[in-house]
This record gives structure tokens, sequence and C-alpha cells, in this order.
């Protein structure tokens, strides 16, 4: 991956292309690599649907290898929805593709001056940029099947929904899986508006012709992915919770805590959990012909992804996710695996975030635009947006928004991004990390819930303040790092419990690209990557008076633990003093 492929849409002259060296930001990858991009390139006051923000996409540092988790993918802009800087994650088969063509990133930069649609098509052969009317306001898989048409079976695609051709704050940039289908989302913060925002539709990756990247110490690099594997799969989290039922595992875990948020926020418990539960998940697929274990990515040994068939037997989406299934369960009081999953659908379809749609349909239910509980109401909201009524075009612009429109008070968001599946009252680690993350609320930018709830890496009390601002910071300094690798988020349980599996990961790193990183570099790429970011939304406007919870937090106990988030303002103030 020595060079950077710059896409240029206007205005003016039709869109071209450039390539270029690496240069300044070699070493440098997914996270790190967006972030420091859009730090660099973009004005942090700029309008994020404007002709100066930019769409960077990033496999990680070990893209487009046979290291194990290696798959993901980073996409970073100015957020339309926070309007801070953002990264975005996803798995898929994109990344690996793109690292073996030997691009650091993809930046989409300009703005068309009309309204027109484009692919674009990334090869060995270079690039084409192709004005494609006939793809307007089509959903991700009849984009997908429509290149796939055009260009065989063997590419894969990243493409925008609706939501995000309408440029709503809540449209994602939906990656291809390992079947074809846009079910990996790079959801959070609006990235896919800064897509459509560009004119493009669809960008089509054909690797035919690439090799897989080649270690400077193939030796090394293979003992030590072997070890990194072993030491994923003794873990019972990586090795046993999740492979099993996938990270739904969490519904029973988290409601027993007493920190599943329920009904929009009100209370830590949901009667109907048991029934949207990953064991419950499994039980389903395994009857229905389904796959309650798959993996996003070639190269997932984890393997906590699934495949969900409806009632028929026949294909509907990906297994939902957790927070997929809380959002648009428990949250709405919706206790139904088969409309939670239609849900999913309807928004890897329409190009939406799971977890500000969930959410915003939590905000509209206690506004009065339908019942808790009533999943066919859901369903009509989430077509709303699809179809780009004014009352979807509201809806689809998230959480904070709608509660603005209707009156409401009690919103879950930080910086105007949705809370996820874990009330911080009850995980007052999430909640630290929520308040101050520099994505906005963000479970993944530190996961606390490690300490707190599974025992993970070490045990902190989740209903007390003690101890969650050093738990919070650890964890964002480790996972922006952790970003930049492009491995999966969930190799942190093993790497926390294990310095081995840790050590491992250093050491694959270090025989693929010939360095001598210690765990002390690991973590300064982590802190700078987060100095980065910071600065980036200082610059664009926000104080720390932006790295707080809503006030509802603070003063309306949870039950059924009877807590507040108890963390002062002084103290999230110093999660980042080091800096």
């Amino acid at each position: 991956m020595d060079k950077i492929l710059r896409i240029n849409m206007g205005p003016g002259a039709k869109p071209s292309y450039t390539t270029e060296p690496v240069g300044e930001f070699a070493g440098l990858g997914g996270r790190a690599l967006t972030s420091t991009i859009i730090a660099k390139q973009v004005p942090p006051t700029c309008h994020a649907l404007g002709e100066d923000n930019k769409l960077v996409i990033a496999p990680g540092l070990l893209g487009g290898t046979t290291g194990a988790m290696s798959g993901r993918v980073s996409v970073g802009c100015k957020s339309p929805l926070t309007g801070g800087i953002k990264e975005a994650n996803a798995g898929g088969q994109p990344a690996q593709m793109i690292a073996r063509l030997g691009y650091a990133a993809i930046v989409i930069e300009g703005k068309p001056s009309d309204d027109t649609l484009y692919r674009v098509r990334i090869s060995a052969d270079g690039v084409e940029i192709l004005p494609d009317p006939d793809l307007k306001m089509k959903g991700n898989y009849d984009v997908v099947e429509k290149m796939k048409q055009a260009y065989g079976d063997k590419i894969a695609c990243i493409s925008i929904g609706q939501a995000g051709e309408m440029k709503l704050a809540s449209s994602t940039v939906a990656f291809t899986d390992m079947e074809q289908r846009p079910a990996r989302h790079a959801a959070r913060g609006g990235v896919g508006a800064v897509m459509g925002s560009k004119g493009v539709k669809v960008i089509v990756i054909d690797d035919a012709g690439a090799s897989m990247r080649s270690p400077k110490d193939p030796d090394k690099f293979k003992a030590a992915n072997r070890a990194f594997v072993d030491g994923l799969k003794k873990h019972p989290v990586t090795g046993e919770g999740l492979p099993a039922y996938g990270t739904n595992v969490l519904t029973n875990v988290v409601n027993e805590a007493g920190g599943y948020p329920t009904y929009n926020f009100k209370t830590g418990r949901f009667k109907g959990a048991s029934a949207i539960s990953g064991e419950a998940q499994a039980e389903m697929m395994k009857a229905r012909g389904g796959q309650p274990t798959h993996g996003c990515h070639r190269g997932c040994v984890i393997r906590c992804s699934g495949i969900w068939h409806d009632k028929d037997g026949h294909y509907l989406t990906k297994q939902p996710e957790y927070e997929t299934v809380w959002a648009h369960g428990g949250n709405c009081g919706i206790d139904d695996l088969d409309v939670i999953a239609m849900l999913d659908r309807l928004d890897d379809d329409y190009g939406i975030d799971t977890i500000e749609m969930g959410a915003t349909i939590g905000v509209a239910m206690d506004a009065g635009l339908a019942e808790f509980g009533d999943g066919q109401a859901a369903i009509n909201l989430v077509h709303e947006v699809g179809k780009g009524t004014p009352l979807g075009r509201v809806l689809g612009s998230g959480a904070a928004v709608t509660g603005k429109v209707f009156g409401v008070e009690r919103v879950p968001v930080v910086k105007n991004q949705a809370l996820p599946a874990y009330d911080p009252r009850a995980v007052q680690g999430i909640g630290v990390t929520y308040a101050t993350s520099t994505m906005g609320a963000d479970h993944t930018a530190g996961y606390s819930v490690t300490a707190n709830i599974l025992g993970v890496g070490g045990t902190v009390d989740p209903l007390a303040p003690a101890g969650q601002v050093e738990l919070s910071r650890n964890l964002q300094y480790a996972t922006a790092a952790i970003d930049s690798t492009g491995m999966c988020l969930f190799i942190a349980f093993a790497v926390l419990d294990q310095p081995e599996t840790f050590q491992a990961l250093i050491d694959m790193i270090n025989a693929f690209h010939g360095l001598e990183l210690t765990a002390d570099d690991v973590t300064a790429l982590g802190k700078q990557v987060t100095k980065t970011e910071r600065d980036f939304n200082a610059a664009a406007g926000f104080t720390n008076k932006d790295d707080r919870l809503p006030d509802y937090f603070k003063k309306e106990a949870l039950a059924p633990h009877n807590v507040t988030f108890a963390v002062t303002d002084e103290e999230l103030d110093q999660v980042f003093a080091d800096l």
C-alpha cells in the first residue's frame, strides 16, 4: 500500500482521478490515516456537505494480508451529524481488495456542480468514473446487483442507499460481505451523506490480477499470526461466546446487569429480552437453515456475525447485531426477532445507521408518533425515511433533530449522535466514553463494558464513578490504535486478558513491516490519533461543554439499581489531561 488514490468530483470539469505516493502518511493505516488526512486537509469549520470536506476510505496496516481479523476498513470525514471529525468502521471484503491493489487510501474530494450520480470502478488497470443515472434512488441491494451484472461476481462494492443520496445525517456507507451482500456498514455519523454530497453512488473494487501483500519476514509473520489465532480461540469471549451466539450474546448479560436501555432509556431491564437474545437467535436460525455464525470478512476466526433467514427459509439480512437488536428491540419495546430483522434489512438497503434509527424511533415513540412495542409502526417509520417524505427526512436526520422537531426533552445523544446499547447510569465507564469520545456517543471508541460488566482486563464497579475515567481513557487510546491496524475491535477481549496475545499482534505488525514496535509505541499511536482528532474538534468549535451526557442521566435514577450517572464534569475534563 504505497499510494493514495484521489478522486476529484468537481466542480467545473468532469470528475477525474490521480494517484500519488503515500508520502508524509507512510506508516499510517485505517483510522490513523483517515483522521490524519482529514485533520491536515479539511478545514475544521467547513460545511460537512460542501466541496471542502473529503471522504477517506482506508484499510488498516495489515489489510490485504493473511493476518487473521485484519479486514476492517475506516471511513473518515467531517461528520454532518456531529460537526466534528468522524471515523466509521466496517467489515466486508473491500478493505482487503483495496490493499491488494496497492492503495493505502481512497480520497474523494470536491463536489459536482449538478445532481449527476456516478459509479467508480477501481481495478489493476486503473480507474473509471462514469455517470449512471439509472442508480438514482436505488437501494444498496439493487445497486450491488446492477454492478454484478456489469462487472461479474468477483467484485466488491462500496455504496450508498437512498438516505445517502438525500444527504441525511444518519446515512451509512455499505460494504459488501463475502456473499456480495451490502450488509456491512460504516454506519455512524452520516458518512453516507458525505459520499452522497460527492455524487458517488457506488465504488466497484476489482482486484483481479492483484496479489496478497507479502511480509518483510514471512516466517516470523506466520508464527506470530498462529500465536495470535491461538490466543483468540482460547479466550472465552472470542473463542466461545461470540462464535456460538454472535454479538447478541450480550442481550441477556446486559439485561441481567440492569444496563439494557429500555423504552428510550427509561429503565435498565426489558421483560422481553430473552425472546430477542443471541440464544434465541441461534435457535431460530438453526431451525430455519440460516447461519448463527459467520465471518464478516475473509480471515475472520471469531465469526460473530450470522445470516438471517425469514420464516420461509429465505435470506433476508445479516443476523442483526446486538446494538441493532437493542435499538429496534428493547429500546422501542419490540420483542419480535422477525420485526427486528426486517428493520435491519430496511436500514441496510436504505443505508441508515441502525443505532441512530432505533434511537430516533424511540424518541418518536416518546413523542406519540407510535406506541412502544408496535413493530409495524416502526417499519412504517423506516419506510418514511427511505421514501424521503418530510417526516422521513426529519427522522433520517437523527435523534437530536427529531427530538427538537417534536418537542421531546429526553433525547439520548452526545454531540448530536445517539447513545448505543448500554445505559451510562448502570455502566458508568461507557458513560465516560460516550461523553468524551471525539466521535460523539460511541461504545466502540472505548468499550468500558469489558471491565464494567464482563470482567475482561480487570474489574471496575459499573455502578460507581471510581476508576471509570482511567478505564475509558486507556481503552480509547487502545481502540484508536486497533482501528489503525485494520483489526476487528473484538480482538481486544483476548489482548486485554492475555499479554502473549497482545505481543503476538505487535509481532505480526513488526514482521510484516520490518519494524521494532513495542507496547508503548502502540499506546503512543493511539494517543496521537486521539490528539489529532481532539485538535480538529477544538478548531471546529468544540469545548469541554460538549463532553457531557444529557442532564437527565444525572437526575433520573435508573431501575433496577436506582442509580444516576455520578462521574462529575470535573472528572470528565481530566480524561485527556495527558494529551
